[in-house]
């Protein structure tokens, strides 16, 4: 049997693990201004979105059609894949996941469709954990149930310079409630069942930063995990905060598998649109034991 995985662009999985597990990505799409860009364009880089958005163009985002996922799948069915694990953002907060479901029901193979219920990094995760299991021999739904353990094991948190990005794409959600019209502080957010939740309200950066690193190192607990800091437009507090977190974290830190202790990436233009410049996020994510048996 031949199991192929596919995801969505915002997964950040790196492309030479995508490219060497055999890991489908599909771009959901950034719009700037009349111009649309599939994420992963060479000419939409995190540079010029972080421009548009503090010129308050208007950038939105997009997830892909329905008719997109059901071409692939075909595809796939066509190069001889006999099931397919389709890995995706939290449907909650985008319809990517709902598009890829409604393709899986004509594809001419099985699809298992996951909703991760977490964005960014947390979800490329899940795609290593399903990729771990089927390397390993494991079936279709038993890569689905380790991408979800691992999404649901993972703590997602991010500290943004201000509310306005996600207030504009109206995925500002509970946190609203908690900072009201209160633009002016520093909000540090996360991922809750699925949606974006409010952690804590500080006055200044470096006190957000600091606390952004402290729920993080909590989270990690007391076993192994992999971790991953992301940014936009703000690579040198980025690298900073994955230097320290490295330290902190010590021998319980599973290398990433590009070779960092610590992964550092730069978001793409469908995450950065909502979050906006001067954004900085980490992830943990517990490694789980693949081999220990089900509860």
């Amino acid at each position: 049997m031949s199991i192929v995985v596919v995801t969505d662009s915002t997964s950040t999985v790196p492309a030479e693990v995508a490219r060497e597990s055999g890991v489908h990505v599909v771009p959901l799409q950034v719009v700037i201004g009349d111009d649309v860009y599939d994420e992963g364009d060479e000419e939409v880089t995190p540079e010029r979105l972080a421009v548009a958005l503090r010129e308050k163009r208007a950038v939105s985002t997009s997830r892909p059609a329905p008719t997109v996922f059901a071409d692939l799948y075909a595809r796939l069915a066509d190069e001889g894949a006999t099931e397919i694990v389709s890995i995706h953002l939290s449907a909650e907060v985008s319809g990517t996941f709902e598009s890829a479901l409604v393709a899986s029901r004509g594809a001419p193979v099985p699809v298992t469709c996951v909703d991760t219920r977490q964005v960014g990094v947390a979800t490329g995760y899940a795609v290593e954990s399903a990729l771990d299991v089927i390397g390993r021999g494991g079936s279709a739904a038993e890569a689905a149930e380790a991408a979800r353990s691992r999404a649901a094991a993972a703590t997602s948190l991010f500290y943004v310079h201000t509310l306005e990005y996600l207030r504009r794409g109206g995925r500002v959600g509970a946190a609203a409630a908690v900072f009201g019209g209160a633009l002016a502080v520093k909000p540090l957010l996360g991922i809750v069942d699925g949606v974006i939740a409010p952690q804590a309200k500080v006055r200044t950066a470096a006190k957000a930063i600091a606390r952004l690193e402290a729920l993080a190192l909590e989270a990690a607990g007391d076993g192994a995990v992999e971790a991953c800091v992301a940014h936009l437009a703000a690579e040198d507090r980025a690298h900073a905060m994955a230097e320290r977190v490295a330290e902190q974290l010590g021998d319980r830190l599973v290398p990433a598998r590009t070779g960092e202790a610590v992964r550092c990436v730069e978001l793409g233009g469908v995450l950065g649109a909502h979050v906006g410049p001067g954004m900085l996020a980490i992830c943990v994510a517990p490694v789980l034991d693949l081999d220990a048996p089900s509860a």
